[in-house]
């Protein structure tokens, strides 16, 4: 899922393509990808953008009257700059948003469909879209400690919930706990000031070094190669990989269709974590540590 870096790079090429042009066409290929009726689809159509902005992993387009065009890419949700009236792909395509000089397609891998279009008026409206979380590049040291520790959760989860922190998923996530070498599953009630000014460190350090990195990746060009997956990550998606740090192999913990990955001698003090899809299965066989890992 694209999340606080990618959306920023979005929005910044979409400001250099598309602000101050006027929208000529609104075409939908599944009525799916609409998550309201009021007003309608093609009420942007005449109007020029007067700017864009982010509410957590959502892109919001401002046109004048108070009205709003919110896109969520979900998990495999694309925009893909193509020359004007380029047609929908059949199985990818969702929708476009046309201009004189280019169409904005929203593409989305699979079937599952979970990308949205959200048509709203008025900044009351807007701030439905908001789940309340904080910028996590704006607050203070006082402040994350104070959003940080509100509820006793896993970091995993308090870093990733969009009600505590706004823009952070789980990719990032991973990167931030790495760096700051903590476990993933340390309840937050737990930290020391030290590790909370540590993980603040990260959060901020990783956030703002990823971002710089995608921004020059794609330069003045439009962010083509958006995902989850970067073989520059220390450890997302690097499962038994080394770690860049120690060189142990990286770990992982499966969920549902998410996965959180590890250092264990960085971050985890050698212990492995449980993971629901071989744990059970090797139950006292599960290795407890990544000494007994290399045994296996």
């Amino acid at each position: 899922m694209p999340e606080l870096p990618d959306i920023a790079v979005y929005i910044e090429a979409l400001e250099r393509e598309f602000l101050g042009n006027e929208v000529t066409g609104v075409r939908v290929a599944s009525v799916s990808v609409l998550r309201t009726f009021d007003p309608p689809h093609d009420a942007p159509v005449g109007s020029k953008v007067k700017g864009f902005r982010r509410i957590g992993k959502r892109i919001v387009f401002e046109f004048p009257d108070d009205l709003f065009l919110v896109i969520h890419l979900m998990v495999a949700g694309r925009l893909r700059l193509e020359p004007p009236g380029k047609a929908i792909p059949r199985k990818v395509g969702l929708a476009a948003i046309d201009f004189e000089h280019a169409s904005l397609l929203l593409t989305e891998q699979g079937t599952k469909r979970r990308a949205g279009i959200w048509l709203l008026r008025g900044e009351e409206a807007l701030l439905g879209e908001d789940r309340g979380g904080v910028e996590p590049l704006e607050v203070s040291a006082a402040e994350f400690k104070k959003e940080i520790t509100t509820e006793n959760r896993t970091l995993k989860r308090a870093l990733t919930d969009p009600r505590i922190f706004s823009g952070i998923g789980n990719a990032y996530s991973d990167e931030i706990l790495w760096s700051a070498q903590l476990s993933p599953v340390k309840r937050t009630a737990q930290l020391s000031d030290e590790e909370i000014g540590r993980l603040h460190g990260a959060v901020v350090e990783s956030l703002n070094a990823w971002t710089e990195r995608l921004r020059d990746e794609i330069g003045d060009g439009w962010p083509t190669k958006v995902t989850a997956f970067r073989d520059d990550m220390a450890v997302h998606g690097k499962f038994k990989e080394p770690c860049p740090r120690c060189g142990s192999p990286v770990q992982r913990i499966v969920y549902a269709s998410n996965e959180t990955n590890y250092c264990a001698t960085c971050q985890t003090d050698g212990k492995l974590l449980a993971d629901r899809s071989l744990s059970r299965l090797l139950k006292a066989d599960w290795p407890a540590t990544i000494e007994d890992l290399e045994d296996v």
